[in-house]
């Protein structure tokens, strides 16, 4: 691997928090509250922990016997203690915890009180099948309530939840149900996508079919005059819970023990089951979630994840629950029945925290700013990006359209991480397509292959510390996890590749592996695609490298163009010439291809390996998480 990581995106100017902002902050000065965590992070994360309710206290906060870490040893919890019981015993028993707005428009509104009611009626019913403590319980769900209620009445039980995203194709399903060894699956009879109602039952019985764990599948049966279940294998999840009790104490639990695994998206081939615990994921997305968001009772927040992937259940399910918050989750797309839907929802619910991807963003570049502009949004003041490095142009359109004085948190972190590891934090100033400065208690870096520190430019992100949230292992691979570890000596090795700038400020490049090495040089391509993007005739991009004769590499860039553009030889030139400028004459694309869509994972990534093996005749791979 080269030593040097070319970093040719130019720096964009710098967006100060108001005095408002900063002052209803929990953190006020990033820079003393930064070093006094890293200074002592056990101190740091011991203070944290001891914000939430445990069983019984800690003996030792961290066992690190390099790569394998626990945390908060000796202690006992459960998370869904600090979810609901510490809410429903004070004030918030009667605060709405989920406001649930259906593609159809429906609605549904849960308190915690009733929330906690819920989920005691489906642990119970989950004891009643047999369902012991270590069991692993398959969630096949829609966006909608009875997916949080199975999770949390899962964990409730120590019963380790499974959730997989309700696009996947039955071969998909099939293999993560195998690899968990679940005993129980629990789906709907459809969900909805922009009006059409998608089967989901037939997806598991097909899949199921080849599982010999499964003993029972629950439905949610959205159509009460839908098919008929199979007695005795299949139960409708109403008359499930019918009868049930609303009273279920919440089972102590050691600190490590497992609360979930869940297979990441696939970008970089077969899926992994990362598991994540109950102690040390509870401290981390509790935190987060309350720091990065500046997190208050009062606030309506609305994170546009499915709890199916990471973002979800860290910033739809346990991050918002464990700090009282009022969460709306939205079932459907963001531009159906039309393109203000989002909007629209932001000013009937006057949602204060918005949390959503760069790919959405871009969706909605796509059809200009009279639809946001059409609402009354003064009711957001912080707002966040998710999933993949933010590019400028949508940075900006983001913080314009929303009003131009809210602070935009881009985070970074992975579904292996647990919770958000680089962002901003309200107070932290802002250069638009950068993730700013790591979280307390995060020691990141970015580093050559050696693992030597690199002060200003382009390298590997990497972690040099444990955190409380982290993977503790990959199911049934534990060799994978070591790979995280091993890759790069001493660090956690993320697999992006990131700038850091004379501020100590991450610019996130990509992967490691998108990296396209051009006469000796390597380039991001997530600059190429960010310079692209900020050309007025386009709304998406992807690049990939392509071998070349003379050069080693050449770039050739996908481009989605903005409704009403067509497609003209100039128009390729101009697209030239615009990332010449942008960039250099070294990243210009040799090639550029106008296209109607990109290949995604469900989660909104782009799959630039499958349009690279497309491009050069090869095998895709695994492609079980793609959206099309």
């Amino acid at each position: 691997m080269a030593e040097h990581l070319e970093t040719l995106l130019k720096t964009s100017r710098l967006y100060r928090p108001t005095a408002q902002t900063v002052e209803r902050a929990y953190i006020k000065d990033y820079d003393a509250a930064y070093q006094a965590s890293i200074a002592n992070p056990e101190r740091f994360w011991d203070g944290i922990a001891k914000e939430l309710e445990w069983f019984s206290p800690w003996h030792t906060v961290l066992e690190w016997k390099y790569p394998w870490a626990k945390w908060f040893l000796g202690g006992t919890c459960n998370i869904t203690c600090n979810c609901l019981d510490r809410h429903v015993r004070s004030w918030r028993s009667n605060k709405v915890a989920v406001i649930w707005v259906g593609e159809q428009g429906e609605e549904r509104i849960f308190t915690y009180a009733e929330l906690y009611r819920q989920v005691n009626r489906c642990a119970n019913a989950l004891t009643r099948l047999g369902m012991q403590q270590g069991d692993r319980v398959t969630i096949y769900l829609p966006k909608i309530p009875e997916q949080i209620i199975a999770m949390l009445a899962c964990a409730r039980l120590g019963l380790i939840h499974s959730v997989v995203y309700s696009g996947f194709s039955a071969p998909a399903l099939e293999s993560r149900i195998q690899d968990a060894e679940a005993r129980l699956a629990i789906t709907a009879d459809y969900g909805y996508d922009r009006g059409t109602a998608i089967p989901l039952k037939p997806v598991v019985d097909k899949a199921v079919a080849n599982c010999p764990t499964i003993e029972k599948t629950i439905v949610v049966r959205r159509d009460k005059q839908g098919g008929d279940l199979r007695a005795g294998r299949e139960l409708d999840w109403d008359e499930w819970l019918e009868g049930e009790s609303t009273a279920c104490d919440a089972r102590p639990l050691d600190a490590e023990t497992p609360l979930y695994v869940l297979y990441t998206s696939g970008t970089t081939g077969k899926p992994k089951g990362v598991v994540h615990v109950h102690g040390g994921y509870m401290v981390g997305t509790y935190i987060t979630t309350k720091y990065v968001f500046d997190l208050k009772d009062e606030d309506v927040y609305f994170c546009v994840a499915d709890p199916g992937w990471v973002t979800g259940h860290s910033y739809i399910v346990y991050g918002p629950l464990l700090n009282g918050a009022t969460v709306l989750m939205a079932e459907g797309k963001p531009d159906y029945p039309t393109p203000g839907r989002w909007w629209e929802i932001i000013e009937q619910y006057g949602v204060s925290i918005f949390y959503t991807t760069p790919t959405a963003i871009r969706l909605l570049m796509k059809y200009g700013e009279d639809w946001p502009q059409h609402h009354d949004l003064s009711t957001l003041r912080i707002l966040g990006s998710v999933g993949e490095p933010i590019n400028p142009e949508a940075w900006e359109w983001f913080h314009r359209v929303t009003g131009g004085d809210k602070p935009i948190m881009d985070t970074w972190w992975q579904t292996e991480t647990g919770s958000i590891l680089v962002t901003p934090l309200p107070c932290v100033p802002l250069k638009p397509g950068s993730a700013t400065r790591p979280f307390p208690g995060i020691e990141a870096d970015v580093v050559d292959k050696n693992g030597r520190s690199i002060g200003t430019g382009g390298g590997f992100a990497v972690i040099k510390k444990p955190w409380p949230s982290m993977m503790r292992t990959i199911l049934n691979d534990p060799d994978r996890y070591l790979s995280y570890w091993n890759t790069i000596p001493g660090c956690y090795t993320a697999g992006d590749v990131c700038h850091k700038d004379d501020d100590g400020y991450f610019w996130f490049m990509g992967r490691a592996d998108d990296v396209v090495k051009v006469a000796g040089n390597r380039i991001g391509t997530a600059e190429v695609e960010s310079a692209l993007v900020s050309h007025e005739a386009v709304v998406e991009a992807a690049v990939i490298g392509k071998p070349h004769q003379t050069a080693g590499e050449m770039i050739k860039g996908f481009v989605i163009l903005k409704q009403g553009q067509q497609e003209t030889p100039e128009l390729i030139d101009h697209l030239k010439q615009h990332v010449q400028m942008e960039l250099g004459k070294i990243a210009v694309p040799r090639e550029i291809e106008i296209v109607t869509s990109l290949p995604k994972t469900r989660s909104g990534k782009i799959m630039r390996r499958v349009l690279k093996a497309k491009e050069l005749g090869q095998d895709p791979g695994d492609i079980s998480t793609l959206e099309e």
